[in-house]
Protein backbone atom coordinates (compact mmCIF):
# COMPACT_ATOMS: atom_id res chain seq x y z
CA UNK A 1 0.00 0.00 0.00
CA UNK A 2 1.32 3.44 -0.92
CA UNK A 3 1.91 5.88 1.91
CA UNK A 4 -0.15 9.09 1.72
CA UNK A 5 1.85 12.11 0.58
CA UNK A 6 -0.15 14.86 2.20
CA UNK A 7 -0.80 18.11 0.41
CA UNK A 8 2.55 19.78 1.23
CA UNK A 9 4.53 16.90 -0.25
CA UNK A 10 2.21 16.71 -3.23
CA UNK A 11 2.67 20.43 -3.89
CA UNK A 12 6.44 20.12 -3.63
CA UNK A 13 6.41 17.22 -6.08
CA UNK A 14 4.02 19.04 -8.44
CA UNK A 15 6.25 22.12 -8.52
CA UNK A 16 9.39 20.22 -9.54
CA UNK A 17 10.81 20.98 -12.97
CA UNK A 18 9.57 24.48 -13.63
CA UNK A 19 9.91 27.99 -12.33
CA UNK A 20 6.91 29.59 -10.70
CA UNK A 21 6.48 33.29 -11.40
CA UNK A 22 6.19 36.21 -9.05
CA UNK A 23 3.20 38.44 -9.76
CA UNK A 24 5.51 40.97 -11.41
CA UNK A 25 7.04 38.27 -13.63
CA UNK A 26 3.57 37.00 -14.52
CA UNK A 27 2.48 40.50 -15.51
CA UNK A 28 5.58 40.89 -17.67
CA UNK A 29 4.93 37.47 -19.23
CA UNK A 30 1.35 38.48 -20.02
CA UNK A 31 2.59 41.65 -21.70
CA UNK A 32 5.03 39.50 -23.72
CA UNK A 33 2.24 37.19 -24.94
CA UNK A 34 1.69 34.58 -22.23
CA UNK A 35 -1.91 33.62 -21.56
CA UNK A 36 -3.05 34.29 -18.00
CA UNK A 37 -5.66 31.81 -16.83
CA UNK A 38 -7.69 32.50 -13.70
CA UNK A 39 -8.97 29.24 -12.20
CA UNK A 40 -10.69 30.76 -9.17
CA UNK A 41 -14.31 29.88 -8.52
CA UNK A 42 -17.06 32.29 -9.49
CA UNK A 43 -17.66 32.88 -5.78
CA UNK A 44 -14.00 33.78 -5.15
CA UNK A 45 -13.97 36.15 -8.12
CA UNK A 46 -17.25 37.77 -7.03
CA UNK A 47 -15.82 38.45 -3.58
CA UNK A 48 -12.68 40.16 -4.91
CA UNK A 49 -11.62 41.46 -8.33
CA UNK A 50 -10.78 40.32 -11.85
CA UNK A 51 -7.39 40.35 -13.56
CA UNK A 52 -7.53 42.29 -16.85
CA UNK A 53 -6.80 40.11 -19.87
CA UNK A 54 -6.96 36.84 -17.96
CA UNK A 55 -9.08 34.04 -19.32
CA UNK A 56 -11.36 32.56 -16.67
CA UNK A 57 -11.48 28.78 -17.03
CA UNK A 58 -13.06 26.61 -14.40
CA UNK A 59 -10.61 24.08 -12.98
CA UNK A 60 -13.00 21.25 -13.84
CA UNK A 61 -12.56 21.81 -17.60
CA UNK A 62 -9.06 23.32 -17.72
CA UNK A 63 -7.27 20.47 -19.50
CA UNK A 64 -10.06 20.09 -22.06
CA UNK A 65 -10.05 23.79 -22.95
CA UNK A 66 -6.26 24.11 -23.30
CA UNK A 67 -5.44 20.85 -25.12
CA UNK A 68 -4.74 22.00 -28.70
CA UNK A 69 -5.95 18.68 -30.11
CA UNK A 70 -9.30 18.55 -28.30
CA UNK A 71 -12.52 19.39 -30.13
CA UNK A 72 -13.80 21.66 -27.32
CA UNK A 73 -10.61 23.67 -26.81
CA UNK A 74 -10.70 27.46 -26.63
CA UNK A 75 -9.62 29.32 -29.79
CA UNK A 76 -6.36 30.46 -28.15
CA UNK A 77 -5.23 26.85 -27.57
CA UNK A 78 -3.32 26.57 -30.83
CA UNK A 79 -0.20 24.63 -29.82
CA UNK A 80 1.78 22.78 -27.22
CA UNK A 81 4.40 25.52 -26.81
CA UNK A 82 2.10 28.29 -25.60
CA UNK A 83 2.89 29.77 -22.23
CA UNK A 84 0.03 29.52 -19.76
CA UNK A 85 0.34 31.29 -16.42
CA UNK A 86 -2.26 30.05 -13.96
CA UNK A 87 -3.72 32.02 -11.09
CA UNK A 88 -5.79 30.82 -8.19
CA UNK A 89 -6.56 32.61 -4.97
CA UNK A 90 -3.30 31.91 -3.12
CA UNK A 91 -1.09 29.89 -5.45
CA UNK A 92 -1.79 26.35 -4.28
CA UNK A 93 -4.40 24.78 -6.56
CA UNK A 94 -2.82 26.59 -9.51
CA UNK A 95 0.38 24.60 -8.92
CA UNK A 96 -1.52 21.32 -9.10
CA UNK A 97 -3.31 22.55 -12.23
CA UNK A 98 -0.03 23.63 -13.87
CA UNK A 99 1.44 20.17 -13.15
CA UNK A 100 -1.59 18.59 -14.80
CA UNK A 101 -1.14 20.78 -17.90
CA UNK A 102 2.57 19.98 -18.04
CA UNK A 103 1.80 16.26 -17.78
CA UNK A 104 -0.65 16.72 -20.65
CA UNK A 105 2.17 18.12 -22.80
CA UNK A 106 1.85 21.88 -22.27
CA UNK A 107 5.45 22.20 -21.14
CA UNK A 108 5.35 25.97 -20.61
CA UNK A 109 2.53 25.95 -18.07
CA UNK A 110 3.38 27.62 -14.78
CA UNK A 111 1.65 29.49 -11.99
CA UNK A 112 1.94 32.57 -9.80
CA UNK A 113 3.47 32.43 -6.35
CA UNK A 114 0.83 33.72 -3.95
CA UNK A 115 -1.90 33.79 -6.61
CA UNK A 116 -4.32 36.64 -7.05
CA UNK A 117 -3.82 37.78 -3.46
CA UNK A 118 -0.12 38.39 -4.20
CA UNK A 119 -1.03 40.06 -7.52
CA UNK A 120 -3.27 42.53 -5.71
CA UNK A 121 -0.70 43.09 -2.93
CA UNK A 122 1.90 43.90 -5.62
CA UNK A 123 -0.34 46.68 -6.94
CA UNK A 124 -0.72 45.11 -10.38
CA UNK A 125 -3.73 45.91 -12.60
CA UNK A 126 -7.16 44.72 -11.50
CA UNK A 127 -10.68 45.47 -12.65
CA UNK A 128 -14.24 45.21 -11.48
CA UNK A 129 -15.37 44.51 -15.05
CA UNK A 130 -16.65 40.98 -15.70
CA UNK A 131 -13.95 38.42 -16.48
CA UNK A 132 -13.49 36.69 -19.83
CA UNK A 133 -15.20 33.46 -18.78
CA UNK A 134 -14.64 30.43 -21.00
CA UNK A 135 -17.01 27.52 -20.43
Amino acid sequence: MTQPLGVDARLARAREGWTRLTPQEAYAAQRAGAILVDTRTAQQRAETIEIPGALVIDRTVLEWRLDPTFAWRIPEATGWDLTYVLLCRQGYSSSLAARSLRDLGLRNATDVVGGVEAWVAAGLPTTTEPGDVRR
